[in-house]
């Protein structure tokens, strides 16, 4: 497949763009590093190789109070400069274009020194902030105009002002955070002065010939959150007063509406892009889960947006850009949306990588050099961790053999990309599948590596990548053909009614109670997805937000689990929420501090405490983790070759694909 209009240059009269993807901003943790720069500029230069029309950068304050923590990283004074310079230098060399992204925290900040139009404190932090002055929001005025010229002083073709996502920019717009009654504050007209000056102070500093991205909350996703009446005259005005570009903002960081999570459909809010087009003539950019050269061409070719944004996708591939241009998406490693090594990383103060890439942010010091020293080398199991490592270690030039006892490669995605909204999970299954052929992998499928193969075949060395198997209980009644494991629900292997109780609340549990609950996925549905989550393509309410539907549960279903702690308290940290609400939504029944005594005729029977209570479900599903499948590994260490594990016959915790991906390239890179 072609795409022409993603690849069509936009020209912005003092310059032109070489395609219509804009590499969205993310915060990657690098800025903050000693060293960081220079892996930052490793990490920019090779997506703008990879064919990135522009290029915009995690968010960089305006000032001290703007911070988005203590540490982070600030625009503000001449002496910085220089470390910036590195970046745009490394941009510019591969022939891309990059935007530093100007972010004040306002009340997002994580600490004391936060300040913001009025004081109220977010829900997301734990500091209250300071309400500005008079004197100090203009002052915070002038210095978002001075980062913004020291941005261009630093090679940066242009500034992204961050207007949306809850950030201080649009605390001000809304009279939901902004409770002024001088000239800041009140009207709208009033409460629009504070970004509209900002840009006209920006544009007075920097000249004409500088690109200036506005980032307009479109859809707030809050209560008392912007009407749309509002965001279209605000649209207007910004257009007036010089800005080259509006990107659109989705939802504020403290709305309980998910927006790129793997379980929002991909491309769910262009047409809130779509509905401004119409309104003014500045190019506008559509964003959030547009993860793939066909919905980005389908959006500009609809003519909802003249510009798409990817931040995630520019993690899982550098590359994405050109293996569009070449008729290659297949090759495209896709983002799946699962935020576990990039926001997570990013909330918990680590760097930013990617599950599926885990060169993300390790440019200089993941890369697979070919090898001097060819091996011949057996795999077994072609889960994630066997995928990755065969498919790192033959690009190296190894010889790599891969057995697969099953009839198909994805081990544990396979599962996975069963659960309502982890649809994505096939994208990684593809794309490694499509690498191996690439690169030579040999693949014995419905194929045990045992000791007659390797005392048949000549190998240097076997990398053991088995997975793991569902931990059973041995308590009485749990031989009943009406106890199963998680695997063989995912696989069909087992009838289940219409009351079931969960042993286990980790991920596997909160993903098979979604599972159990909705039979057809709401992902695969947008609209449907948008009236489960309250979200009003009317645009009637402040915010666009309407009730949420009512939903009828698919079965009756109790997810419980040992611990008295929060319930799936160990989900990741962006997404965790997300899970909850789902269940909420699908009426799960949620019980903690649970001991299990039996399972008879009559139910499952427990105790909560001190009291004793009979479960009177057809089905238990245990979802109580997992072993490493060690079947085979003294077999395989009694050849005298060496031996390494990876993936989950190396450690079972809760599923980590992240990790198994990982341990196959750093294996791959060292062997």
């Amino acid at each position: 497949m072609s795409f022409p209009h993603l690849l069509e240059p936009l020209d912005l009269g003092f310059t032109q763009l070489k395609n219509r993807v804009l590499m969205g901003s993310m915060h990657t943790g690098l800025e903050e590093e000693k060293g960081g720069f220079e892996k930052l500029a490793a990490f920019y230069k090779e997506r703008a190789a990879g064919g990135c029309g522009l290029i915009v950068t995690g968010g960089i304050a305006p000032n001290f109070r703007g911070r988005l923590a203590p540490h982070a990283c600030q625009l503000s004074f001449p002496w910085q400069v220089k470390k910036h310079r590195i970046v745009t230098k490394a941009v510019h060399e591969a022939d891309g274009k990059i935007c530093m992204q100007i972010l004040h925290a306002g009340r997002y900040g994580y600490h004391p020194f936060s300040q913001a139009p009025s004081k109220i404190k977010s829900p997301i932090t734990p500091f209250t902030p300071s309400k500005m002055s008079s004197r100090q929001v203009a002052g915070t005025i002038k210095d978002y105009a001075s980062s913004a010229a020291l941005a261009k002083k630093a090679g940066y073709d242009g500034v992204e002002v961050m207007g949306s996502e809850g950030y201080l920019i649009n605390q001000f717009i809304s009279s939901r955070t902004n409770k002024r009654t001088d000239e800041w504050g009140g009207s709208f007209v009033q409460r629009a002065r504070f970004p509209l000056e900002i840009v006209k102070a920006i544009r007075e500093k920097v000249g004409k010939e500088f690109i200036i991205i506005f980032r307009l909350s479109m859809l707030d996703l809050v209560d008392n959150g912007s009407t749309w009446d509002e965001v279209v005259k605000l649209a207007k005005w910004l257009e007036r007063e010089g800005v080259s570009i509006i990107n659109t903002g989705i939802g504020w960081h403290e709305a309980r509406v998910p927006t790129i999570a793997t379980s929002v459909p991909r491309g769910a809010f262009s047409w809130v892009t779509e509905k401004l087009k119409s309104e003014v003539s500045v190019p506008l950019i559509a964003t959030n889960r547009i993860n793939t050269p066909e919905i980005g061409e389908s959006i500009i070719a609809s003519g909802q947006a003249d510009m798409v944004s990817m931040a995630r996708p520019f993690l899982a591939d550098a590359e994405f850009v050109n293996k569009a241009a070449a008729g290659q998406s297949e090759l495209i490693n896709t983002c799946i949306g699962c935020n576990q090594a990039c926001l997570d990383h990013t909330f918990s103060m680590k760097r930013a990588t990617c599950l599926v890439n885990p060169r993300a942010c390790y440019e200089t010091e993941i890369n697979f050099t070919p090898t001097q020293h060819k091996k011949r080398l057996a795999v077994m199991g072609a889960g994630p961790a066997g995928m990755a490592f065969s498919v790192y270690a033959a690009s190296r030039g190894h010889e790599v053999v891969l057995f697969e006892a099953k009839n198909e490669v994805g081990g544990q995605f396979n599962l996975a990309r069963k659960i309502p909204g982890k649809e994505e999970f096939d994208e990684t299954i593809r794309y490694f599948n499509n690498q191996m052929k690439l690169h030579k992998v040999e693949l014995r499928l419905n194929t045990r590596l045992d000791l007659d193969v390797l005392a048949n075949e000549k190998f240097d060395e076997v990398i053991v990548a088995s997975g793991v198997v569902p931990r059973a209980l041995d308590l009485p009644g749990f031989d009943s053909p009406k106890v199963v494991d998680y695997q063989q629900v995912l696989k069909g292997e087992v009838y289940i009614g219409e009351k079931v109780a969960l042993i286990g609340a980790g991920g596997i549990g909160f993903d098979m109670a979604h599972f159990l609950c909705e039979r057809e996925s709401s992902t695969l549905q947008p609209d449907k997805w948008l009236e489960q989550w309250g979200i009003d393509k009317t645009y009637q309410h402040p915010g666009g937000l309407t009730e949420e539907s009512e939903h009828k549960p698919d079965r009756e279903v109790y997810l419980l689990q040992r611990k008295t702690t929060k319930m799936g308290k160990g989900l990741g940290k962006t997404t965790g929420w997300i899970h909850r609400s789902v269940l909420k939504q699908h009426k799960v029944n949620m019980k903690t501090g649970v001991s299990y005594e039996k399972f008879d005729t009559e139910g499952l029977h427990i105790k909560v405490g001190e009291e004793s209570e009979v479960l009177r479900v057809d089905n238990v599903v245990l979802c109580a983790g997992q072993e490493s499948n060690r079947t085979l590994v003294d077999d395989m260490k009694s050849t005298g070759l060496p031996v390494h594990l990876i993936g989950g016959v190396d450690v079972a915790a809760e599923l980590d694909a992240k990790r198994a991906i990982r341990q196959g390239a750093e294996l791959a890179m060292a062997i």
